[in-house]
């Protein structure tokens, strides 16, 4: 019998879906940015669940643009939880290599084939599909991948296709991150089991 996959949480946040409606993509993000076009550094932990020195660093190094008047905007926004959905199946490194295959320099969006929200949009819709496919919607990644950015309209010739094939790479860490997770939920019911038994070790 296969497992039953799922994400409770809006991908890359500590936020319970059911708890905001539903939703999630760049609809989650307008609900953030609904009243402010800019959030600071302590809403976003609160959001990711990632500490401060952590998401400054992350600055320092180049894979996020510096805040403005210590405001972070949509699509600032939208990269922190693409790199937090990844990160616990893919080192920081590999992850910053597939942000820069996307949209050339980090710093500068006027290279970018996609922005971050629309990016983390297909990343959500994808999600989705998979937790309702399962492993069959595994052994149709492409396909998948292809009718959710079936409307992307290419900035330069080959956009399309160097976003497809980031994508396969996202979508197997994101889906491996779920995995991990259904992995941890399973442990943690064999180890109430042992201390139901009185296993203390």
């Amino acid at each position: 019998m296969e497992p039953t996959i799922q994400s409770s949480k809006i991908p890359g946040t500590v936020f319970d879906r059911d708890k905001m409606g539903g939703v999630t993509g760049e609809k989650f993000l307008s609900k953030i940015f609904f009243v402010s076009d800019g959030i600071m550094l302590g809403q976003i932990r609160e959001i990711t669940g990632v500490d401060g020195t952590t998401l400054q660093n992350w600055v320092k190094r180049g894979w996020l643009p510096r805040p403005q008047n210590k405001l972070y905007r949509k699509d600032q926004l939208a990269r922190i939880l693409i790199i937090n959905m990844m990160r616990d199946t893919m080192q920081l490194s590999k992850i910053s290599f597939l942000l820069h295959y996307i949209n050339g320099r980090l710093d500068d969006a006027s290279d970018d084939i996609i922005t971050d929200t629309d990016l983390y949009d297909y990343i959500c819709r994808l999600l989705d599909l998979l937790v309702e496919k399962g492993s069959g919607g595994m052994k149709n990644l492409p396909e998948l991948i292809r009718s959710v950015t079936g409307t992307y309209v290419e900035r330069r010739p080959g956009a399309g296709e160097r976003l497809n094939r980031a994508l396969e790479v996202i979508m197997l860490s994101c889906w491996a991150s779920l995995l991990k997770g259904h992995a941890d939920v399973l442990l943690e019911g064999l180890k109430a089991e042992r201390i139901e038994e009185g296993y203390n070790a």
